[in-house]
């Protein structure tokens, strides 16, 4: 299997880096990674793309590719001059939750929905943080382990013409609980419409939005409401213009 990662926190991100590790501890030596990922960090760009100019490709390391752009410009330089066959893109450990309406503006999830318009199975991660838990990175790999492997399989099997009614852009994020307790229960659900609550503060000819993201509006059984009550969401997209 060959998989792309990438992420919107920069190459030297602890989330790529962690994912790196699931994927690995996931496929083991039946895996050829390639990391094509923004040189800094590029938090809530969306699904922006370069145009103005030439993208600056650098290898940080074997395998590690830093682009100085998006990271849609990263997916897309990644199939068009880098690596021609991908069977799998995922992107993330995004360092803070991707929910609802968040999806507007998450360059995390815009990366695998490039992807998926270009018939790519892809799958975004994330993890909602909470001021009370340790913001680790250790746990993301047995936490995910399942996630990434049953995704992989049903990629596989669509690849070979056995699953053609399988979901293949996946939007998955992490709850804030304590890294060492339990793995968190797994739900599937679909993702909350309900806008940010922001407060605009005008002082003198500047204007701020302050927002309490942790106490944002929500819909029961959507993924904000589940993400929050520690449970892992998993939103499925049957294609990638839905938001």
């Amino acid at each position: 299997m060959r998989v792309l990662l990438t992420n919107d926190d920069g190459v030297e991100a602890d989330g790529l880096l962690a994912l790196h590790k699931s994927v690995q501890h996931c496929f083991g030596n039946d895996v050829e990674i390639m990391v094509v990922a923004p040189d800094r960090g590029r938090s809530e760009c969306g699904h922006s793309v370069t145009t103005s100019r030439a993208l600056k490709i650098e290898q940080v390391r074997p395998g590690w590719l830093a682009v100085d752009g998006t990271p849609v410009d990263c997916v897309r330089a990644a199939f068009g001059t880098l690596q021609q066959e991908v069977d799998l893109v995922l992107s993330g450990v995004n360092a803070g939750a991707n929910l609802g309406v968040d999806l507007l503006v998450s360059g995390t999830f815009a990366a695998a929905r490039e992807a998926a318009m270009h018939g790519i199975p892809a799958m975004a991660v994330s993890h909602y943080r909470h001021p009370a838990i340790p913001k680790t990175w250790d746990h993301v790999p047995r936490w995910v382990a399942d996630t990434i492997r049953d995704f992989g399989e049903k990629a596989e099997r669509r690849k070979a013409g056995q699953d053609t009614d399988t979901t293949m852009l996946w939007n998955v994020n992490l709850p804030a609980v304590v890294p060492d307790a339990a793995i968190p229960p797994i739900v599937r659900c679909g993702v909350d419409t309900k806008p940010m609550a922001r407060e605009p503060i005008l002082e003198g000819n500047l204007l701020r939005f302050a927002a309490d993201f942790h106490a944002r509006p929500r819909e029961p059984e959507l993924d904000v409401d589940r993400c929050f009550t520690g449970h892992m969401t998993i939103s499925e997209f049957s294609q990638p213009f839905f938001i």
